[in-house]
């Protein structure tokens, strides 16, 4: 069976349904591989099982159990719920492994599979490349007797277990009574539990994407397609609009006028107002290179700082667990607060905008909009894939890099970085002056160019 050597990316596997890797082979072997990997001890060994609401989980869901089975692992099914949540229920039901069935934001022919650890969190790379080469080796010493098989079972109160869990993490001398907030599900894995805890917590609620059809997900809906949302706020007149992504693991916001608040203005928010009471930990907030400097600015005038690891949430969860963080996230809406969640929950985000704009009892234009954002400019270049690992290192280059480093004169910054999927290198530069900003990446893509030709 041909599969790529290196199956895990940066979050889990991933790829079209029913093509390799995305096959009830590979999902089979994952299973015995993990389950092999995840067995310590002679207890009754767990895994838990949650999926988005593609077609193709009916694909992977029974062939992951059949591995997990066939090593001695019972299995319990979640069915369709937040990425967020199956990692709650992996510590909360004390299992041995977590697995979500879910490509996140991607359009429905996509799959992939997540898997989390005892403890809730994302696989370190050492457990993936173990599993990996597990998946590789031999996996017929893995099986046990047929004596020993394990069994599989629905929870049927996953949802509402999930549910209790976030209305939890809102204050609890607080209600949304007399708020109205469109939630937009992206037709994903929260189309139950979202709309629901907003309303047990007093909202008016208008649900939007909640029909899931097995194809729907993510389209014209959710985080990545905000206009549905925004459309939804003024044609209902409510005060906030919040959209989810296929998995529920990230957040984009709008205010009562349709405009979109990133993930960027909810790690502002979010940081102030846990410092404001003392419970900020670390003295900052953990973002990416792709932050905007807006958001510097403002941490820094409030005598926070930012701290910035490469794009990806698992780098910026690495980072909050080593030096003590309990905010961080990416602007694209991946908000991970440590005192609620080992991962990114966009529901359990939102839940503390809502906390905040109660409190302020302003509208959401006036307390969700911290900063103004630096001006950006992106240039992506096309670059020969044979060059690209090279091109940026010719000496024009680094001297047009020099150059527009100077010119932005510490009120502004170049970032520049290959695209992990495309031969592309991608040109970024922001500052306060957006003339300036739009010269420097000019500059410099004609420089790339040039090496390029």
């Amino acid at each position: 069976m041909g599969m790529s050597r290196k199956l895990f990316g940066t979050d889990g596997i991933r790829g079209t349904a029913n093509l390799d890797p995305m096959t009830a082979e590979v999902a089979l072997k994952l299973g015995m591989a993990a389950g092999r990997h995840f067995t310590r001890g002679d207890h009754r060994h767990m895994v838990v099982i949650g999926k988005d609401t593609r077609l193709s989980g009916y694909l992977l869901e029974p062939a992951l159990t059949a591995g997990f089975i066939s090593v001695g692992m019972d299995v319990v099914l979640l069915g369709p719920l937040p990425t967020p949540a199956v990692a709650m229920l992996t510590r909360s039901l004390r299992a041995d492994l977590g697995v979500m069935i879910s490509a996140s934001h991607n359009p429905y022919q996509d799959n992939g599979i997540k898997l989390f650890g005892p403890d809730g969190f994302k696989l370190s790379d050492e457990d993936e490349m173990d599993i990996e080469a597990r998946m590789f080796g031999n996996l017929e010493s893995a099986r046990v007797g047929s004596d020993h098989l394990g069994k599989a079972k629905r929870l049927d109160d996953a949802v509402g277990r999930y549910i209790e869990y976030a209305k939890n993490t809102f204050p609890r001398r607080l209600r949304l009574d007399g708020l109205k907030i469109v939630i937009d599900c992206a037709n994903g894995a929260a189309y139950k539990v979202a709309p629901t805890v907003l309303w047990e917590l007093g909202a008016e609620v208008v649900p939007v994407g909640i029909t899931p059809d097995g194809f729907n997900i993510n389209r014209e809906c959710g985080s990545l397609s905000t206009r549905t949302m925004a459309e939804q706020v003024v044609a209902h007149g409510a005060h906030l609009g919040i959209a989810l992504d296929g998995d529920a693991d990230r957040l984009v916001l709008c205010d009562e006028h349709g405009a979109v608040i990133d993930g960027d203005q909810v790690m502002a928010l979010i940081g102030v107002s846990l410092a404001r009471t003392g419970r900020l930990t670390g003295g900052g907030v953990v973002a990416t290179v792709m932050s905007n400097m807006g958001l510097e600015k403002f941490l820094a005038g409030q005598g926070l700082a930012l701290h910035r690891t490469a794009v990806g949430d698992r780098y910026v969860l690495e980072r909050m667990r080593r030096d003590g963080f309990n905010v961080g996230g990416e602007q694209s809406g991946h908000i991970i607060l440590t005192d609620h969640s080992t991962t990114g929950d966009g529901l359990v985000a939102a839940l503390q905008v809502l906390a905040a704009l109660v409190e302020a009892g302003r509208p959401a234009s006036e307390v969700l909009r911290l900063f103004a954002p630096f001006p950006q400019k992106l240039t992506n270049v096309r670059v020969p894939a044979a060059r690209n690992g090279t091109v940026l290192e010719a000496a024009p280059v680094q001297a047009a890099i020099a150059a527009g480093e100077a010119r932005l004169n510490g009120a502004g910054r170049v970032l520049i970085r290959k695209s992990g999927t495309e031969p592309l290198i991608r040109v970024m530069a922001e500052g306060e002056d957006e003339s300036l900003v739009a010269a420097v990446v000019d500059e410099i893509a004609a420089a790339i160019r040039g090496a390029a030709a």
